[in-house]
């Protein structure tokens, strides 16, 4: 069968490429094409653009580069149109893959699948009407999305298990190397985010809270692999933080505790057995923690106390992110009781996953309801 995939960040990627792998294991005769990036090109088929060019975030610079999102919006169109696949399988990205959902089900091209669904449960819900209208089969990686989805919006979902889950649990049967361990001081990592932008509101607050403990624990920053090293420098420049770029697993599993900031990683840390600290600092934190309260439609930020439906791990964001905080929370998890509930947490998040491998099981479901389409 032929697949067309569209991934539009790192992320999306990686979860692309094993999907694929899954699929090929499943359907000896898949073809692919697709937008994403070098970790999908790996597994073969024919990359149409690379997600470099489409991963424009913000209000500012979605309007700066409007001209080329809508180009490469109506090229990824057309390419499907040309192209005729079985099934088009769109990978989160919302604002961009909900647009070619739209597109697909007009023209009656083919079925709509989405892998790792859009977190319209935190902003946005009013896409579950496109969702439902426009999308065919809907594959969740957290378990909470199928109370949102199925009892709240009656439309039925597939929880097919927790890729970041796969990934460590495969990382730690793989022998380790040595890039996160510089010494024989425990390690306190800093993870800052994957963006620029991120990076900047967030690190140098996280260093400098950081630094009190630096006495006894070495400072590790885990770059990350889309951030050049000389943008990092400029906030390292004069302290005893050491980087290590792409090889965030190995820091974490070298670490004693963990500041974080929220996304991906504050689950990653979790899944590794690092207490941790989720610091996310916003502009106009006052008015960003009113809103939050009023605006937001869950409780938690971090994917860790969305999962565990209850606060596993200590919050600190807009109003509540300073470096006082930050310092008194590391504290606290460094060692006695707080450590020990929060490591007790994470054992219940491993329980929520489950133990499903998500591409081959999200493989095989696909395979299956598009031979019983054919």
């Amino acid at each position: 069968m032929k697949y067309y995939l569209i991934a539009g960040e790192a992320s999306g990627d990686l979860h692309a490429s094993r999907l694929m792998r899954s699929l090929k294991a499943h359907d000896a005769e898949a073809e692919f094409r697709f937008y994403g990036g070098d970790l999908m090109q790996a597994e073969g088929g024919t990359l149409v653009k690379h997600y470099s060019e489409l991963a424009y975030m913000g209000f500012v610079p979605v309007l700066l580069h409007l001209p080329t999102i809508l180009r490469n919006m109506r090229q990824c169109k057309e390419d499907i149109h040309n192209w005729r696949p079985d099934v088009v399988i769109l990978v989160d990205y919302p604002g961009f893959n909900l647009k070619i959902a739209d597109y697909v089900k007009r023209h009656n091209i083919c079925p709509v699948f989405y892998y790792i669904s859009p977190k319209i449960w935190a902003w946005k819900e009013y896409r579950i009407k496109d969702i439902k209208r426009n999308v065919d089969e809907l594959f969740s990686i957290l378990p909470f999305e199928v109370d949102f989805f199925e009892k709240k919006h009656h439309y039925p979902i597939h929880y097919v298990g927790n890729p970041t889950a796969d990934e460590v649990k495969e990382w730690r049967l793989t022998p380790p190397s040595q890039g996160g361990d510089g010494g024989g001081s425990p390690v306190i990592a800093l993870l800052a985010g994957s963006r620029k932008q991120e990076i900047k509101d967030n690190l140098p607050t996280m260093i400098r809270a950081a630094q009190k403990f630096e006495k006894d624990y070495e400072l590790v920053l885990a770059g990350a692999p889309s951030i050049d090293e000389a943008y990092y420098q400029r906030f390292l420049e004069g302290t005893k933080v050491r980087l290590v770029k792409n090889q965030t697993y190995d820091v974490l599993s070298k670490a004693h505790a963990a500041l974080v900031t929220s996304g991906t990683a504050t689950l990653e840390t979790a899944l590794f057995g690092v207490p941790q600290v989720v610091c996310y600092e916003t502009p106009l934190p006052w008015l960003i923690g009113w809103l939050r309260k009023k605006l937001l439609k869950v409780k938690y930020v971090s994917l860790v106390n969305l999962i565990a439906d209850r606060e596993v791990v200590t919050e600190l964001v807009a109003d509540t992110f300073s470096q006082a905080n930050i310092e008194h929370e590391l504290e606290l998890i460094l060692d006695g009781p707080a450590r020990q509930q929060m490591l007790e947490g994470y054992e219940e998040v491993w329980q929520r996953l489950g133990k499903e491998k998500a591409p081959d099981n999200a493989a095989r479901l696909i395979t299956q309801i598009l031979r019983e389409r054919l």
